[in-house]
């Protein structure tokens, strides 16, 4: 198995309406750009025939891995099991409503590859969503630039790319995928955002609001925070270089004789 440059990693719940368009759209852009790639899709508990449709996909499309959660475990544990897993050297996440378009990778992943960043961050420009979902996330936005500082003006874009190394390295908790800017800048790391399209949801139902978006990040903001304070990287580290001893020399000596 040829080894892929790219895992993409989606978690998915209830989302089977739109998955299958979702997929097509995928394989058919990275192919286009020409990267190896693997497609990880993580159902998280879904009750819907979400799981059934992957198996029959996997048989016909080679590049796709599909996983189940039982029961609900969260987007988070989804996102953090689905990377463990991965092969790839590059991860890129997008939620499976169909609204992160597939046609933004390429762009992304390029500007991933120059090799100078570690997170590339998506940056929804023009939202397609109802006022409350619009509403929350500018809200939450901005509370989590404020406090955290990541410079980041679109946390809640699920469309992002980073390396696999660096995330594996991250602390794990719930929800940690709302703040990876932030976790990967208080671990020495570099995260740029770009413009992408967003799309309407076309089947489903979204499963945010202003709840789960704002009041329930506050405390995980105050633990963003305190990981941020507490964190001493980058650290510049200098390795000694040993010196030749005598008795090297005279062995190099004798065994060139």
């Amino acid at each position: 198995m040829i080894q892929p440059l790219v895992s993409v990693v989606i978690p998915a719940h209830n989302e089977a309406q739109n998955l299958a368009t979702l997929l097509d759209e995928l394989d058919l852009s990275l192919q286009a750009a020409g990267y190896a790639h693997e497609i990880l899709v993580m159902d998280d508990g879904s009750s819907d025939e979400s799981w059934s449709l992957l198996g029959s996909r996997a048989e016909q499309q080679p590049t796709l891995r599909p996983m189940r959660h039982q029961r609900s475990a969260g987007q988070s544990t989804s996102i953090w099991q689905a990377v463990h897993l991965a092969r790839g050297e590059w991860i890129i996440t997008l939620d499976g409503d169909g609204q992160n378009d597939p046609a933004d990778i390429p762009v992304l992943l390029e500007r991933a590859l120059k090799d100078d960043v570690t997170l590339v961050a998506g940056h929804r420009i023009q939202r397609h969503d109802d006022w409350v979902k619009r509403f929350s996330s500018r809200l939450a936005n901005r509370v989590r630039g404020a406090l955290l500082k990541d410079n980041t003006p679109d946390t809640g874009c699920a469309l992002k790319v980073f390396r696999r190394d660096a995330f594996v390295r991250l602390p794990y908790f719930d929800h940690m995928h709302r703040f990876l800017p932030a976790l990967i800048l208080s671990q020495g790391g570099s995260c740029v955002s770009m413009p992408v399209s967003h799309r309407p949801r076309q089947a489903g139902q979204s499963h945010y609001g202003i709840k789960n978006r704002l009041w329930a990040g506050l405390l995980d903001i105050s633990g963003v925070m305190w990981l941020r304070y507490r964190s001493r990287l980058p650290a510049e580290v200098v390795e000694h270089t040993a010196i030749e001893t005598p008795f090297t020399v005279r062995q190099s000596v004798a065994e060139n004789d």
